[in-house]
């Protein structure tokens, strides 16, 4: 999948497509709905199937307080939308000066000139220009008058319950982990790069990949039997999300330790895979606390797994 990376690095040839846009946190099956209906439409007008996210997402420049925690962050988007065999991903920087232009000027400089968009998918309440003035009515007139084809997205349910990113959200506060995969359409995971830590979990026997997350807000906190996928292949262990209060951590990671392993994975991106929740984070009084602890976590893991104890 083709990654354009700011207007300023649109070329001539990336005229005519068939474009949708959103945020698409978490790629869920309502956004993967939206996808099917996206690459169907571009492979009858023999077009590429184009998806414009913005980064910042809206709401985090708005009221970054506020904002939801991502279900990815933006590598994690781009991986999960080049699953589902889009052609290209378009981001946008969303600055107050690009949120304040007239409705009128992103169809016509962005959507027709830029693009020269041959069918737009969007929601039927999607917003976008000053004030948010401009809608799908406004959209529609503009689709008769420049002769490009407008869809709107139906959304998706499952159980009379619209599959949103927002229940995904839910779901996961809830440590509904099955639930959170039905509406995702797989098992809800984090990924990174493993970054080198304090070596603590190597001096209470139990070793660490250590995980930066880059997020402002997580979805997910606490304990988890886990699965890790790296260039080594697939590991089973038990992982914390969190500050780690106990060595006065200050940022959010996430220390996985993955059980009968023997290798380096300094510097490999992985994927972790969330299987069951084992207990909130907490602060414990001491190291030897915090290791007998974590020695009852990777057993409660295993035994999730039903593997034999350490």
């Amino acid at each position: 999948m083709e990654l354009i990376r700011g207007l300023h690095t649109i070329q001539p040839r990336h005229q005519g497509c068939v474009l949708t846009i959103g945020n698409f946190d978490g790629v869920h099956l309502g956004h993967q709905a939206v996808l099917t209906q996206l690459k169907a439409i571009a492979a009858e007008l023999n077009l590429p199937a184009v998806v414009m996210v913005f980064e910042p997402q809206p709401l985090e420049l708005f009221n970054p307080e506020g904002a939801p925690a991502r279900l990815c962050r933006f590598r994690e988007k781009y991986h999960w939308l080049a699953q589902q065999g889009v052609d290209r991903m378009l981001c946008v920087p969303f600055t107050r000066e690009f949120a304040s232009q007239q409705p009128e000027q992103f169809i016509q400089d962005l959507l027709l000139n830029k693009l020269g968009v041959r069918h737009l998918i969007v929601g039927d309440d999607f917003c976008f220009g000053k004030n948010r003035a401009g809608n799908f009515a406004l959209l529609q007139q503009a689709a008769v008058k420049h002769g490009f084809g407008l869809g709107s997205t139906a959304s998706l349910k499952q159980n009379d319950q619209r599959v949103s990113s927002t229940l995904i959200r839910q779901a996961l506060e809830h440590d509904q982990l099955e639930l959170a995969a039905q509406m995702l359409g797989r098992p809800f995971s984090l990924m990174g790069r493993v970054r080198h830590g304090q070596k603590v979990g190597r001096q209470l026997g139990f070793p660490t990949a250590n995980v930066w997350l880059y997020r402002k807000n997580l979805p997910v906190h606490g304990v988890y039997a886990i699965e890790a996928v790296t260039q080594m292949g697939l590991y089973h262990g038990v992982a914390n999300i969190g500050s780690r209060p106990t060595l006065q951590g200050k940022k959010e990671q996430l220390e996985a330790h993955f059980f009968d392993f023997n290798g380096d994975l300094y510097g490999q991106q992985i994927e972790v895979i969330l299987k069951q929740k084992i207990r909130p984070e907490r602060r414990f009084d001491g190291l030897a606390q915090l290791q007998q602890q974590i020695a009852l976590d990777a057993q409660q893991a295993r035994d999730y797994f039903a593997l034999p104890p350490a």
